[in-house]
């Protein structure tokens, strides 16, 4: 992640469970915004991350429809994709485990159709 220092103007975390801050306020540029989307149960970071660089921590909570169809629509047309890991329900018990144990690198997304089959 070195090689990203200061590249963003901005991150939308997602990530509902604790995890590192200051990681990610580094690949922020001067001024950068890192959008709390998810809900993690605290933050913990150096305030220099945000002195350093005038950058900030801000929060948004998810709208309704249109909102939503207009965030995927940005994202669609500028080849933003999110990085996710798709099990089969069978394996939902498991995923669930790996939860717990803080053993996800990305969100789940349980692919009911093709389980089905």
């Amino acid at each position: 992640m070195k090689a990203l220092a200061k590249s963003l103007d901005f991150i939308i975390d997602t990530a509902s469970g604790d995890h590192p801050f200051d990681l990610y306020m580094s690949l922020l540029k001067t001024a950068g915004v890192l959008v709390l989307v998810g809900a993690p149960s605290e933050i913990k970071l150096s305030p220099l991350s945000l002195i350093i660089g005038k950058r900030s921590i801000t929060g948004s909570a998810a709208g309704g429809t249109k909102p939503i169809q207009e965030m995927i629509d940005f994202c669609a047309s500028h080849k933003i994709y999110p990085n996710i890991e798709v099990v089969p329900i069978q394996y939902v018990n498991e995923a669930l485990e790996r939860i717990i144990k803080k053993d996800v690198k990305y969100r789940f997304v349980v692919d009911i159709e093709n389980s089905l089959k």
